[in-house]
């Protein structure tokens, strides 16, 4: 075997080259000094690189273990950074016969002061979410790239690839900086180098790689690096489910169990209570841990020590070379939970203010609550993670405005009973709350294109305890076509391709209704910036009644009363119903209005319209 030095060359980008008609993988490519856990696995892959004997000669730098697998072409080096180690380059040596087959430069970097201690999203910040292929096309010379499996964009297909990419998300950083928006949340920019569908991002193929389609490396830090400019923090979609069937290693698998039940997969039935439910049959368990998404997605078997190990340290090579302020994961409940609690437990050992935030589709508040760091469960499982999306919430705010029925006749008291299942919580305040994503119909569809609705769900999105998500387009009151597919609920942001009739940005040619709309978030959004009512303050609301939902933000002496008027009439709110709250408090004005109120004669609501007023 006759092997090349291969060395580190881009700045950021993991080796991947072709040696004798071999591939070769590093990863990761580099590391840091400094970080709190100095144990650092690195994946080598090459020929028969297993009939090598690898060897460090590097002060600080110690080769602890080398693990052999099944497969020659695989090994897992287990090394120690140790703290005399100082940033730069040292060579791994792959000898054979004491000779050196192939010598590699591995490349350890300095970390940013105060990398450890930064800031992810918070209360503060208001989420913005966004499809990266469906938002702006910044640089149109990516939307082709020679070998990928599906090159060509088709903007008249809706499950095809428009040609959105990071250099787009950039150039509209000062308008979403306008906009109030605080942090940037993109569905993956990893490669999904696949035959069809590769625009949503959710089959990756190399973990370690922008796609090109999308950009590179420099391109993400800049984002994250000029985002922060403007203010926005960048929020990473990762995924431990699940890779892409076109994912290098398919090719070559380290192991036989790196994949679930290769090649005779089972799909899953999708019953993810099996994680709580005391009465699960272990076939259930099994199949909702181990059964595959779909036949394009194979089910990553994270059971397996090694790649167990290299999700992790992929999620903590992605915060520091990126520079990011959160994670999102995707399909939480999906992987074996012990795993996912030992996953959110090393990053936050390593991050402890980085903030991380889950799905749990489903809208029993009960199972989403399960997998809240502090909730102390029944079967003693620790989940560890920060936050996670409130799909029950979200629920029940769609079917209260929408005037679905409460036993007691009052419909927004389904919303204020959610609202009361707080105490299963660990954390409620750092639940993430949302109108829209990219898996659901937007919002605005689901009332009936309802403005006066959508008015009344913006306001409790921005006033609401817990850190709001917004989904992009929901601004202009964007909508799609009956169908609810999710190649509509993902359509082009509009002004985002030259040529396009209207622009969300510029607002040009949008109606008169959107621009009102877009008029009214920024200026919800821009206020609760510097509202600490909101942000940080207790919430104490009051029963609905005859369509009228009352909540108060209080923090110190400040306090923010929110008022949703769901009815067709005009109502008088009469003050001392709620002087356990208001009653030191003698004027107020509608931020929304802009109106003045003398508290003690009264507040006037007018139909389907929304107040939120600051009491002093």
């Amino acid at each position: 075997m006759k092997l090349h030095i291969i060395a580190l060359s881009l700045a950021f980008a993991p080796v991947s080259a072709s040696v004798a008609g071999e591939l070769w993988h590093v990863e990761p490519a580099n590391w840091w000094v400094g970080m709190r856990e100095p144990r650092l696995q690195i994946l080598v892959h090459g020929d028969n690189i297993a009939e090598t004997t690898p060897r460090i000669d590097c002060v600080g730098i110690g080769l602890e273990q080398v693990v052999h697998v099944e497969n020659p072409n695989y090994l897992f080096l287990y090394v120690q950074v140790g703290k005399s180690a100082t940033s730069g380059s040292f060579d791994i040596v792959f000898e054979k016969d004491g000779k050196a087959e192939a010598r590699y430069a591995y490349e350890l970097r300095a970390r940013r002061e105060g990398s450890a201690q930064r800031q992810g999203f918070d209360n503060a910040d208001v989420i913005y979410e966004i499809v990266p292929d469906r938002f702006v096309n910044g640089d149109p010379s990516n939307d082709s790239v020679q070998g990928m499996l599906e090159m060509e964009v088709n903007r008249a297909e809706p499950y095809g690839r428009h040609g959105g990419d990071i250099r787009g998300i950039i150039n509209a950083l000062p308008y979403l900086e306008d906009m109030g928006f605080g942090a940037l949340w993109l569905t993956p920019v990893t490669e999904n180098d696949m035959p069809n569908q590769s625009y949503h991002g959710y089959a990756i193929t190399d973990f370690y790689k922008i796609d090109p389609r999308m950009g590179d490396m420099d391109d993400y830090v800049e984002l994250s690096r000029k985002g922060a400019e403007h203010g926005i923090k960048i929020v990473m979609d990762m995924i431990f489910n699940h890779c892409g069937s076109e994912h290098w290693w398919m090719k070559d698998l380290p192991t036989a169990d790196w994949i679930n039940d290769y090649p005779n997969y089972r799909v899953t039935h999708h019953r993810r209570t099996t994680n709580q439910d005391p009465h699960a049959s272990a076939e259930d368990i099994d199949l909702m841990r181990r059964g595959w998404f779909v036949p394009t997605m194979p089910d990553m078997n994270v059971m397996n020590p090694l790649l167990a190990d290299y999700l992790i340290q992929n999620s903590i090579w992605w915060v520091e070379a990126a520079d990011l302020g959160g994670i999102r994961v995707d399909t939480y409940p999906y992987p074996d939970k012990r795993f996912m609690s030992r996953w959110c437990a090393r990053i936050l050992e390593e991050y402890p203010k980085l903030n991380i935030v889950g799905e749990e589709w489903t809208f029993n508040p009960a199972i989403v609550s399960y997998w809240q760091r502090g909730k102390l469960n029944k079967d003693g499982y620790e989940g560890n993670l920060p936050s996670l999306f409130d799909f029950p919430m979200r629920g029940a705010l769609v079917d209260s405005l929408n005037g679905a029925g409460h036993q007691d006749g009052e419909s927004l008291t389904n919303l204020y009973e959610m609202l009361a299942n707080d105490f299963l919580y660990a954390d409620s305040d750092n639940m993430t709350v949302f109108l829209g994503n990219h898996d659901i119909p937007r919002y605005y569809m689901e009332l009936g294109k309802n403005t006066a609705k959508a008015r009344n769900a913006m306001v409790w999105l921005m006033t609401m305890r817990g850190i709001p998500q917004f989904y992009y387009g929901d601004e202009i009151l964007m909508t799609h076509d009956e169908s609810m597919e999710h190649g509509h609920i993902r359509k082009d942001f509009p002004g985002g391709w030259a040529g396009d009739s209207s622009d969300a940005i510029s607002g040009k040619g949008l109606s008169d209704e959107a621009l009102q709309f877009k008029a009214f978030v920024r200026n919800l959004l821009n206020w609760r910036k510097s509202s600490l009512c909101v942000q940080e303050g207790r919430l104490v609301h009051f029963a609905p009644r005859d369509g009228v939902y009352v909540y108060f933000r209080t923090y110190g002496e400040n306090c923010v009363m929110v008022v949703i008027n769901n009815s067709e009439k005009t109502v008088a709110l009469d003050m001392n119903e709620y002087a356990s709250v208001a009653g030191i408090y003698t004027k107020g004005r509608d931020i929304l209005s802009g109106k003045e109120y003398i508290l003690g004669e009264g507040i006037t609501l007018y139909p389907m319209t929304p107040c939120v007023i600051e009491l002093r």
